[in-house]
C-alpha cells in the first residue's frame, strides 16, 4: 500500500527527531557571538513541528549551569491522536527527558535531551539570542526545515472567501503559495479584498521563510484572520502588500467549489 508523505510526517511527530546540517551556525547576544558551530543539528522534540538548533557545548562561548526546569504551559493542537505543540509554545516546555541549563546570563536557554543519538549536544532557545546567522545570512523566527519547499505561482483561478456568508474577498488573480505539509495560501491584491471590513490588529509574527507579518481582524468573531507582509524576505517579494486569510476558520471557494476547512495549528 502506498504511503502518503503527509501521513509519514504526522506519524513521526510523537518522536524525538534530528538532522545534521552542514551550515555554519552562529547566535549573538548583546553584540557578542555566543554560539559558533559547524557541527549543528536540527532537533525536533516530540510533538514539536518547528526545529531548534543543537550544538556541542564546546561551540558555546558561555558557561553552562544546570538549573531546575522552569514551568511553562503547553499550547496543544489536535492534529494527530496525540496533540502536537503550537509553535508559540515556549522553549521551556520539553517533551522528552533531559537537563536544563542557563547559558551565561540566558536563563534556561539550553537543554540536553537524554538520548544516545544526541549525546554531547545542547538544544538552544532561539528567542534567548538577539540574532542568528546561517553562514553570513540572518535567519528569522526559527531554523528552516529541510523538508520544506515553497512554490509561489501566479494563477487566474477564482478565489472567494466568506465569513458566515459575508464575502471578504473575491479574486481572479491570486498568488498561490504552496508550502510543504500546509494548506495552500492565497495572496490576494487588496483591491480584491473588502478592506473596509478588516480592522488592524496588534498581532505581529515572524516567518523564517517570508519575514515579518502584520494582521487584521474581522470584528470580535474573527480575530487575526488575515495577514500581510509589507517587506518580505528575498524570493518572496511578490507577496508584498497582498492579503492572505486563515481558511482554517473561513469558507473558501476555488472555481466555485467549496473546500473543506483544513486542520492546522492555526485552526
Amino acid at each position: 500500500m502506498a504511503l502518503r508523505l503527509a501521513d509519514e510526517y504526522r506519524s513521526s511527530l510523537p518522536s524525538l527527531r534530528f538532522h545534521p546540517t552542514r551550515k555554519h551556525v552562529r547566535a549573538r547576544k548583546n553584540g557578542r557571538t555566543l554560539v559558533d558551530s559547524v557541527q549543528a543539528r536540527l532537533v525536533w522534540e516530540p510533538r514539536r513541528v518547528v526545529p531548534q538548533y543543537a550544538v556541542p557545548p564546546s561551540d558555546i562561548a558561555a558557561e553552562l549551569t544546570e538549573v531546575p526546569a522552569p514551568s511553562a504551559e503547553e499550547n496543544p493542537v489536535q492534529l494527530i491522536d496525540v496533540p502536537v505543540l503550537d509553535p508559540s509554545t515556549a522553549f521551556a516546555v520539553h517533551t522528552c527527558p533531559g537537563t536544563t541549563y542557563d547559558i551565561g546570563d540566558c536563563a534556561a536557554a539550553g537543554f540536553k535531551p537524554d538520548d544516545p543519538d544526541l549525546d554531547g549536544y545542547v538544544l538552544l532557545d532561539w528567542k534567548a539570542f538577539d540574532e542568528w546567522l546561517e553562514e553570513d545570512e540572518p535567519v528569522l523566527g526559527h531554523p528552516r526545515d529541510p523538508r520544506k519547499r515553497i512554490d509561489l505561482l501566479n494563477s487566474s483561478r477564482h478565489i472567494r472567501i466568506e465569513l458566515d456568508g459575508m464575502t471578504l474577498a473575491d479574486s481572479h488573480r491570486p498568488l498561490m503559495l504552496f508550502e510543504t505539509f500546509l494548506p495552500t495560501r492565497y495572496y490576494l491584491p487588496p483591491e480584491d479584498v473588502r478592506m473596509a471590513l478588516l480592522q488592524h490588529s496588534d498581532r505581529r509574527t515572524t516567518c523564517a521563510y517570508k519575514g515579518h507579518a502584520t494582521y487584521w481582524s474581522v470584528g470580535e468573531s474573527a480575530p487575526n484572520i488575515a495577514w500581510t507582509y509589507q517587506d518580505p524576505l528575498d524570493g518572496m517579494q511578490r507577496i508584498a502588500g497582498r492579503v492572505a486569510f486563515f481558511t482554517e476558520r473561513l469558507d473558501l471557494e476555488v472555481d466555485g467549489e467549496r473546500h473543506k476547512r483544513p486542520v492546522t495549528p492555526w485552526s
